[in-house]
């Protein structure tokens, strides 16, 4: 089963305790609905309806809903969502009609599909209202308002009442988080390891041209001491190559050093 699926089955058992939530989601369910009688929605509304003792498809029904005809487009009188609680019902309806969310494993998308641009607009502002950004697409001759921020898919799904598919999205974002986290430090890790073996490996080259060209006592004492212990111990980093030296050596001051063995090759190089 989808994560889809599986949020609007959790939501169809979420019932509004006050009448007027009711009629709140009961309106974005029938408005927005494409009419597949076999769908959560249609079940949805059967039952909102048997609950409430109306018809929404009849006029008393619809004045109850508060659905209004404009301009040859179904919408509804902002007056039912005057209340946060059925905005957040009106958000669930829409989603159980024409929503749909991503399985947080692949991705971070939730959309709710609407005929008309005027509903589109109205339900971008009511999820506003709840501190989330929803924008705004034309796809055929449909209007999609979508949410591609995981937190705001979250909290989206707590304003609709989904707490048992918030967790499980949760449970996925902080694993991906981990992960991405552990990732990136393994890269870096990786990165500086890479980039401290080159180097080695480059002092190692150095060294080695003087050695075969003047050999090591061409070199000051002590660029002659750091250049022994690196070639019998390549695989040290700079901290544990300046502990070998006598008097021991910071970091810096071995780098220092290392600098000018190169510096001293490549002058070699170049007069060779």
């Amino acid at each position: 089963m989808s994560f889809s699926k599986d949020v609007k089955k959790e939501l169809f058992d979420h019932i509004g305790s006050s009448r007027h939530c009711k009629l709140a989601e009961l309106a974005a369910l029938v408005v927005l609905s494409d009419g597949n009688e076999d769908s959560i929605a249609a079940k949805k509304i059967d039952k909102l309806s048997d609950i409430l003792k109306l018809n929404p498809f009849d006029e008393q029904g619809k004045i109850a809903l508060k659905i209004v005809e404009k301009h040859e487009k179904t919408t509804i009188d902002r007056v039912l969502i005057s209340k946060n609680c059925c905005k957040q019902a009106f958000i669930r309806g829409a989603f159980i009609a024409r929503g749909s969310v991503t399985n947080p494993e692949k991705g971070y998308h939730l959309e709710l599909v609407c005929d008309t641009e005027e509903m589109a607009l109205l339900l971008i502002d009511i999820i506003k209202d709840f501190d989330a950004v929803a924008k705004l697409a034309l796809r055929k001759k449909s209007y999609i308002v979508y949410i591609k921020e995981g937190s705001m898919i979250v909290d989206l799904l707590n304003v609709m009442g989904a707490y048992a598919s918030l967790m499980d999205m949760e449970n996925v974002r902080i694993l991906k988080e981990v992960r991405n986290h552990v990732n990136r430090k393994v890269n870096c890790e990786t990165a500086n390891l890479n980039k401290t073996v080159n180097a080695a490996v480059k002092q190692i080259d150095d060294i080695q041209y003087i050695e075969k060209t003047k050999g090591l006592k061409y070199l000051p004492d002590g660029l002659r001491q750091i250049a022994e212990i690196r070639l019998e111990e390549p695989e040290l980093s700079l901290y544990d190559l300046g502990q070998k030296l006598t008097p021991p050596l910071g970091k810096s001051g071995v780098n220092h050093r290392l600098r000018k063995i190169s510096e001293i090759a490549g002058e070699l190089r170049r007069s060779n």
